[in-house]
C-alpha cells in the first residue's frame, strides 16, 4: 500500500499527541508527515517513528500535497481551515464539534457506521467522546433490537478538557493533600476531590452543551431521530477514560449472556462483569486501551424491557485519536 501524505493540526496537544502514538502503533502508511499547531509551539518538535519533526505553523498553505489531515485544534481553527484542506483535495477528520451536525459533512464511528464515509465532500466529523464510548458500549444490543430509550449519565475525566486539565488536576491534588491554596485556571470550580455539571454553557431548557452534543450526534449516527435520548454529563477528579451509567429501554427483552456474547464479538468492545469479585469496568483500567469495556449488565425494572449498564473507554483513544485514525484507514 503506498503511503499516504498526512497533516496532523493541533499536533502538540492532548489528542495531537495521541494521534501520533496510534498512527505508530497500527503502523498507518505514511510517506510524509506535517506537524501544526500555533505559533507558540513552534521550535518545537515531536518525535515520529524514531524521527525527530519540527512543528510548523498553521496556515492556509499547510495542505497543499498532502492527502488526509486529522484535526485537533478547536472549532474556530476548524473552521477555518478545513473548508481549505479540502479545497486542497486533503480530506479532512475532524475532532472538534464545528461540522458534527452538518448535514454535509459524515459524523462516524467506523465499527457502526463506516458506509457514511462514502458520501464525504472532504469533511468527516469524528463524534464527541462521550458519544462514541456510549454508542461503543450498547450499539451490540441495538444491532439485536431496537432502542426506544437511552438514559445515560457520564463521569467526564480532565483528559477531555486537555493536558492542561489534567495538569491541574494533579496541581490541585497537590495543593490539597499540602494545605496549600488551590488555583482554579482551566476548570471553573475545584477539579481534585470534587466533581460538577460539565462545564459547558446551559441551555434555555437547561441541558448542558455537552449534554445536547450527545442526543444529537447518537441520533445522526445511528439515522435515527426518533430515538428518546437524555444525559446528565459530569466532571470527575480522574485523570483520562471517561465513564457512563447507562440505562435503555428495549423494544424485546434479550438474555443477559446472549447481550455478553454480542459485546465480546463486537470490535472493540469487551466485556469485564464480574459480580462474583465486584469487579467491573474503571477508569483506571480503561486508560491506555483500545476497547471500551462494558458491565454491570443487569435488567433495569423500571422499564419493560429495561437494561442497565456501566461503561469505561479511553477519552483520548477510542475517545479521539484512535477513532479519527480508524477513519483515515477507511479512506484508503
Amino acid at each position: 500500500m503506498s503511503g499516504k501524505n498526512i497533516v496532523v493540526a493541533g499536533a502538540t496537544g492532548a489528542v495531537g499527541i495521541e494521534i501520533l502514538k496510534v498512527l505508530e502503533k497500527r503502523k498507518f502508511p505514511v510517506n510524509n508527515i506535517r506537524l501544526l499547531a500555533s505559533k507558540r509551539s513552534l521550535g518545537n518538535k515531536l518525535t515520529f517513528r524514531g524521527e525527530e519533526i519540527k512543528v510548523e505553523e498553521l496556515t492556509k498553505d499547510s495542505f497543499k500535497g498532502m492527502d488526509i489531515a486529522l484535526f485537533s485544534a478547536g472549532g474556530s481553527r476548524s473552521l477555518e481551515y478545513a473548508p481549505i484542506s479540502a479545497k486542497n483535495n486533503c480530506v479532512v477528520v475532524d475532532n472538534s464539534s464545528a461540522f458534527r451536525m452538518d448535514e454535509k459533512v459524515p459524523l462516524v464511528i467506523p465499527e457502526i457506521n463506516p458506509e457514511d464515509i462514502k458520501n464525504h465532500q472532504g469533511i468527516i466529523a469524528n463524534p464527541n467522546c462521550s458519544t462514541i464510548i456510549l454508542l461503543m458500549g450498547i450499539y451490540p444490543i441495538y444491532q439485536l433490537t431496537p432502542i426506544d430509550r437511552i438514559i445515560v449519565s457520564t463521569y467526564q475525566a480532565a483528559s477531555g478538557a486537555g493536558a492542561q486539565a489534567m495538569q491541574e488536576l494533579i496541581d490541585q491534588s497537590e495543593a490539597y493533600l499540602h494545605h496549600k491554596t488551590i488555583e482554579k485556571n482551566i476548570f471553573p470550580h475545584q477539579i481534585a476531590f470534587n466533581l460538577f455539571s460539565h462545564n459547558t454553557p446551559i441551555d434555555e431548557n437547561g441541558y448542558n452543551t455537552e449534554e445536547i452534543k450527545m442526543v444529537k450526534e447518537v441520533r445522526k449516527i445511528l439515522h435515527n431521530p426518533d430515538i428518546k435520548v437524555t444525559a446528565t454529563c459530569v466532571r470527575v477528579p480522574v485523570l483520562r477514560a471517561h465513564s457512563e451509567s447507562v440505562s435503555l429501554e428495549l423494544q424485546n427483552r434479550l438474555g443477559l449472556n446472549q447481550i455478553r456474547e454480542a459485546i465480546n464479538q463486537f470490535s472493540g468492545a469487551r466485556v469485564v462483569d464480574d459480580r462474583e469479585k465486584n469487579y467491573f469496568p474503571m477508569p483506571i483500567e480503561a486508560s491506555g486501551l483500545d476497547d471500551v469495556l462494558v458491565g454491570r449488565i443487569r435488567y433495569d425494572e423500571c422499564f419493560n424491557n429495561g437494561l442497565a449498564m456501566f461503561i469505561a473507554g479511553d477519552q483520548l483513544l477510542k475517545g479521539a485519536a484512535l477513532n479519527a485514525v480508524q477513519i483515515a484507514e477507511k479512506l484508503l
